[in-house]
């Protein structure tokens, strides 16, 4: 009799592990562009111009669906940093026909050539935290050697490449850069003229320069907020980035892992410590998050 139920149980169990995985649930069949920002600050505008909104709500989270700009879209908070944003970008791919994947919201100037309010839309994204922490002797630092990365440290940070699986790839790739879409790309370049910024946070508060729209180069992410003048200056050297910010590459990744196009607009609220006094966001974020919706709005009403 116990032998006879031990059977049962074992085949039991392995029924269950050889079981193919449930497919995930369906919040809407019709297809759709995600547009998703990390905070609620920054979706505020876009939501304002969502018709024939609908919620879901999964694992707590808000999806919202509706019209803008004449394309079917899901608006979601994607979280604060790296880990947030993978994971719900992941959780919109497999509860909704996702089309393409745009991000709207705030970011660190990292360029000196850019202000604060300028919107920038890069080319590629990397994460510049995946990295290697080295051992420190006698004032100096050292990787082991079984480990190398093509990438300058700073201090005991010597940024990394990613194992990435993508889909349809029999091999995990190491990859640091996971690419803007290129059509993507060349509706924003053909709104970015387009699109007057808003200069002025309110009365007193105005910028010295007008905001612009920059299309192409680096941008980084990682899960830090950065107010640091020397880790700013060596972003810029070692990735000629642009911004740093706590989402785009995470979403970039997931993104490339499944095959779906990518594209991430990006406000400097800020200089990524940078600017004189203290750090600027605390008065530009609301302006910020302005600018990038605007754009994106131009940008989804411009699609084919």
């Amino acid at each position: 009799m116990k032998f006879a139920c031990l059977l049962l149980s074992t085949m039991a169990l392995s029924a269950a592990f050889s079981a193919p995985a449930a497919a995930a649930e369906q919040l809407d069949d019709k297809p759709r562009i995600a547009v998703m920002s990390a905070f609620e600050p920054e979706w505020k505008t876009l939501l304002t111009q969502l018709s024939d909104a609908q919620e879901h709500v999964l694992n707590g989270r808000r999806f919202v669906t509706g019209s803008m700009a004449g394309k079917d879209v899901v608006l979601f908070l994607s979280g604060v940093s790296m880990v947030n944003a993978a994971m719900t970008t992941q959780q919109a791919l497999d509860h909704f026909d996702i089309t393409s994947i745009v991000f709207s919201g705030i970011a660190g100037g990292v360029d000196p050539s850019l202000s604060v309010g300028d919107v920038v839309v890069s080319d590629q994204w990397g994460q510049y935290l995946e990295a290697i922490f080295a051992r420190e002797s006698e004032g100096t630092f050292a990787i082991p050697p079984f480990l190398d990365t093509q990438f300058p440290n700073f201090g005991m940070i010597y940024p990394n490449e990613s194992e990435v699986v993508r889909d349809g790839s029999a091999e995990p790739e190491d990859r640091f850069w996971f690419p803007v879409d290129g059509k993507l790309l060349e509706t924003a370049r053909q709104v970015a003229s387009e699109v007057i910024l808003a200069k002025c946070a309110g009365e007193g508060r105005c910028l010295s320069t007008q905001p612009k729209v920059l299309v192409g180069g680096n941008g980084v992410s990682g899960p830090a907020f950065v107010d640091n003048a020397a880790f700013r200056e060596f972003t810029f050297d070692t990735f000629q980035a642009k911004v740093l910010d706590m989402e785009s590459a995470a979403t970039a990744h997931v993104a490339y892992s499944n095959g779906v196009p990518f594209i991430a607009f990006r406000s400097l609220s800020d200089l990524a410590g940078g600017g004189e006094g203290e750090n600027e966001m605390g008065t530009f974020f609301a302006l910020a998050s302005e600018n990038s919706a605007k754009v994106v709005q131009a940008f989804l009403a411009a699609l084919p």
